[in-house]
């Protein structure tokens, strides 16, 4: 290690590299360091290792990146979506260029002169990096389904379903998507209704105001598709603004706004800065809340009318994320209701005319191709209140989308999910079942796992140790070996082969059966577990 102390010393085993072996022992007895050392993250520091005959510390990187497979406590996830970071590991020098017309295929080739002059790659970027042929798939969908088959081994694809749940996509592509989303719309509609529970889901309404919705979803009557549309946006929006403006709404906004600074201020002014009601409850974070604290002091009994202008744009900007049903505040009544409905059409009626496109319109004959998949099936909002909405309307969507063979086109949403800067929009339990899945996915001949499940329950843990080993054991025509690092000993009774390690040595290796005796070192470990 760093400090020049022997983690391991005198290891001497040798170990079939088409089995499954798994690695035990108790902290600090160096068992974590053997995966290290077979794909080569560190070096001997004495004596040989040998894969297959070749010695590690002599193959090229691209042959034990091509035929390893690796995954560990740390494994990194790239800023981009789920599906990319799974085929992270297949992505080879590409031998197909692009389809490029003649226009095209001249602007590549300028830029392939540019790079060569420059003596920088000339590999481009608009191929298709991704071999296929090593995967044993032949097209996009054999591909998509094989991601699927990892995911599912390691207990994601729920995790990706409810992505796919709230992701897009484009219904000019996958129109018998779209088609079935429709078709699941009327089904849930009719389920609802059959089983009594259609006051669940206030639905959309172009004639009348959802008090399930936000005020600017309920103004906008559609899903943005461009920034300045967003609710955070809107008090920018010069267009929006000016609707309202002529339609004598905006000092109403800001009364309303005013009232909202007044209650948040009222009943979040004593907590602490951290307090997880700011990010729950509040339309005002602890930073801004001295300052609205301070315009509501200028506002004499409520009254806006001796606030500045700077004031006022705040407070406007507080109502178009309120909802009547959750948050209670009474601000919209039947009046005001109707006021937003029908300014509703003249703002769609702008938009069509100075900024078409940047609101996809709300039809409940027609997919919106805006709105995530769930939007889309559920046309509506859920009803605020009722306890058992949310795992009720989660079982019944689930039940139509399976009955009519969308789960599938769901979960390939949900490998479009984008997990963040190092999968930060991911729990740790995902992204390690991401990472395992990662190193699953192409099908290396030997696949090495060190610890990787440490974050995980014992009940996940087992069972993603279970299904690894049925899909490495599963795959016909080609000898695919496991050498797996445990957190506990209990875990090794279905590998083929067990080392043991014991303050940096080997203390013995075998069998299960073998092994699982009195005094012995795995017995020890066993009885501690």
């Amino acid at each position: 290690d760093e400090s020049d102390n022997n983690v391991i010393e005198g290891v001497s085993l040798k170990v079939p590299i088409d089995q499954a072996t798994a690695i035990v022992g108790a902290g600090g007895s160096g068992k974590e360091v053997l995966p290290q050392l077979v794909v080569g993250l560190i070096s001997p520091s004495g004596g040989s290792l040998t894969l297959a005959g070749r010695d590690v510390g002599k193959l090229p990187e691209a042959v034990i990146g091509r035929r390893l497979g690796y995954a560990d406590a740390d494994s990194y996830l790239f800023p981009s979506s789920v599906r990319e970071n799974l085929l992270y590991g297949v992505k080879h020098r590409p031998l197909r260029e692009p389809e490029y017309d003649e226009e095209e295929k001249r602007a590549w080739e300028a830029e392939r002169a540019e790079a060569r002059r420059a003596a920088n790659s000339q590999f481009n970027i608009d191929a298709d990096w991704i071999d296929y042929a090593a995967l044993g798939v032949e097209g996009e969908e054999d591909l998509r389904r094989h991601l699927l088959r990892a995911v599912g081994v390691v207990g994601l694809e729920d995790d990706v379903y409810r992505f796919g749940l709230y992701g897009v996509i484009d219904p000019e592509e996958r129109p018998h998507v779209a088609e079935g989303v429709m078709e699941a719309r009327a089904a849930l509609a009719k389920r609802l209704e059959e089983g009594g529970n259609s006051d669940l889901v206030a639905r959309f309404r172009r004639d009348s105001y959802n008090m399930n919705a936000t005020l600017a979803e309920n103004l906008l009557f559609g899903t943005p598709t461009k920034a300045d549309y967003a609710a955070d946006a809107l008090p920018d929006n010069r267009l929006v603004m000016r609707i309202l403006d002529e339609m004598g709404l905006v000092s109403e906004l800001q009364q309303k706004g005013l009232k909202i600074a007044e209650f948040t201020v009222e009943v979040f002014a004593d907590l602490p800065a951290g307090h997880p009601f700011f990010e729950q409850f509040s339309f005002i974070s602890a930073d801004d809340l001295p300052n609205y604290e301070a315009i509501v002091g200028r506002a004499e009994k409520g009254d806006i009318g001796k606030l500045g202008d700077d004031d006022r744009a705040q407070l406007v900007a507080l109502p178009f994320r309120y909802v009547e049903a959750r948050h209670r505040l009474d601000l919209v009544d039947d009046d005001f209701a109707a006021k937003i409905v029908e300014a509703r059409q003249s703002v769609a009626d702008a938009i069509e005319a100075e900024d078409p496109g940047a609101v996809a319109f709300y039809d409940a004959e027609s997919y919106n191709a805006a709105a995530t998949l769930l939007d889309n099936v559920l046309f509506g909002r859920l009803v605020y209140g009722r306890a058992e909405a949310q795992e009720t309307m989660e079982r019944l969507i689930s039940e139509v989308l399976s009955e009519l063979g969308l789960r599938e086109a769901v979960l390939t949403a949900g490998l479009d999910y984008e997990v963040g800067i190092g999968g930060n929009r991911l729990s740790s339990t995902q992204r390690q079942k991401t990472a395992i899945a990662r190193a699953l996915v192409k099908r290396p001949d030997l696949l090495v796992i060190n610890e990787a499940t440490a974050v995980m329950d014992g009940a996940t843990r087992s069972r993603i140790i279970e299904k690894v080993l049925e899909a490495r054991r599963g795959e016909e025509g080609r000898k695919h070996g496991l050498f797996w690092c445990l957190e506990r000993a209990s875990l090794a009774q279905h590998f083929d082969q067990i080392v043991v390690m014991k303050n940096g040595r080997v203390a013995e290796i075998g069998s299960y059966e073998e092994l699982n005796k009195d005094g012995s070192a795995l017995s020890e470990l066993l009885s501690s577990d």
